[in-house]
């Protein structure tokens, strides 16, 4: 099992509306593709900076296969939208994780 995170940098500003549009426009769509599951939003609360806060999205997806596939389909499409609603107000950067234990 892979996990794949994404951890985003959010302008203070804009970080209610972040956290709206990911539970009503972003998690759905990813849902109803259905190759990454299980959903968990996170609010990160070491390594605060004053004007920003952070979250991280997780998914647990079989393989990196299925996640390249996820990306190239509609991952890519996706994070187009987030650019066009929030600039350069959302900062992310994945990182890709096994499940060991």
């Amino acid at each position: 099992m892979i996990i794949y995170n994404t951890t985003y940098q959010v302008d203070i500003n804009d970080a209610r509306n972040f956290v709206i549009w990911i539970n009503e426009s972003y998690i759905p769509a990813v849902i109803e593709d259905g190759r990454l599951k299980n959903p968990r939003l996170c609010q990160v609360l070491s390594h605060k900076e004053e004007e920003s806060e952070c979250f991280t999205l997780q998914w647990e997806v079989e393989s990196s296969a299925e996640l390249h596939k996820w990306h190239t389909t509609i991952g890519m499409k996706l994070n187009e939208d987030m650019m066009k609603v929030f600039k350069n107000k959302v900062v992310g950067f994945p990182t890709l994780m096994e499940v060991i234990r």
